[in-house]
């Protein structure tokens, strides 16, 4: 048999050239490997996710009614408009970071400092409107009625079919309102801020009000919400026990909880890794100023780190057609 001689050199320098598993340094390989015990993460979260919606899916809310905020344009319905800027963001992002990349093969230091800069800028305004949209989705719009057994009534106009906020029609009784503390509340749990509005006073206000209807959360086959007649709200609002404004991880005016408890768990997971990408970007950018790749002879790291931002995409679109077009 005959035996082939291996050169010592090889051997030494089996992570930085020559001989190289998948033709790949030691760095970017644990990068891949971060990526892909990563990818598998999100996947379990998305499944966990598409598993509660179909056991659900008559009563999941729908996107284009939860997410129509946009920035000073109060009042307008926008329906994913502001969502749809913000994946536009994040994707451009992923192309300055390429150009990055490409800049650094080529040991232009002026380009690689200005791509990594507009990539740092692009990430850390999706990171900002991810904010916004939280903020948006836990005060709420226009506020609900929660049955005993957990179901949610919203309002709508029997004219136009228009969702109605509480404050339009509940009706101001003067009643003492206390707090509950873990002393002396339900259950002995405190209850943490009272709502604008009681639930009798949104009762008074609907019985006053003829033209108002309650829209449940149940789903029909056309893909909207059922709508009540006047004589089913009249009945059906006598179950009301809460008032819920807006989401959190116990209520959700939207519809059914689940869905605010995962939008918070999967895109904030989501956002701390762009926020940690926008970190780690500002410290290679940093590097990059102080010459520390031009004395290294290579910009590698910036390869490696433009590795993660494009998985933070690409996850971005995964999320953003689970929670927001399906």
């Amino acid at each position: 048999m005959e035996v082939t001689a291996t050169n010592p050199a090889e051997e030494t320098n089996v992570w930085g050239g020559g001989n190289q598993p998948l033709n790949a340094s030691y760095g970017k390989l644990m990068m891949w490997f971060f990526i892909v015990s990563d990818a598998l993460t999100f996947s379990g979260f998305l499944v966990a996710y598409g598993f509660s919606r179909f056991k659900n899916i008559d009563s999941w809310p729908i996107a284009d009614e939860v997410f129509t905020h946009f920035p000073f344009l109060h009042g307008v319905d926008a329906p994913m408009y502001y969502v749809a800027l913000m994946t536009f963001i994040l994707i451009f992002s992923s192309v300055t970071m390429v150009l990055a990349v490409d800049a650094g093969h080529h040991m232009n230091k002026a380009k690689v400092t200005f791509y990594m800069l507009l990539t740092i800028i692009g990430g850390a305004v999706f990171v900002g409107s991810q904010a916004w949209e939280w903020k948006n989705f836990i005060k709420g719009e226009y506020g609900a009625l929660e049955t005993r057994g957990g179901q949610i009534l919203q309002f709508v106009d029997g004219s136009t079919g228009k969702r109605v906020s509480l404050a339009d029609f509940a009706t101001k009784i003067a009643t003492e309102r206390t707090t509950h503390a873990n002393s002396n509340g339900i259950w002995f749990v405190d209850e943490g801020t009272l709502p604008t509005y009681s639930v009798e006073e949104i009762k008074a206000g609907f019985a006053a009000n003829d033209n108002l209807l309650i829209r449940g959360e149940k789903i029909n086959e056309e893909g909207q919400k059922i709508v009540l007649s006047r004589e089913a709200s009249l009945a059906k609002i006598n179950d009301a026990v809460n008032v819920v404004e807006g989401a959190n991880l116990i209520h959700n005016e939207y519809g059914n909880r689940l869905f605010a408890d995962f939008f918070f768990f999967i895109t904030g997971f989501h956002g701390f890794h762009v926020f940690s990408g926008v970190v780690i970007n500002c410290i290679i950018f940093f590097n990059v100023i102080v010459g520390t790749y031009e004395r290294r002879g290579h910009y590698e790291m910036v390869e490696k780190v433009g590795l993660y931002w494009h998985f933070v995409d690409l996850v971005w679109v995964f999320v953003f057609t689970f929670f927001y077009l399906v």
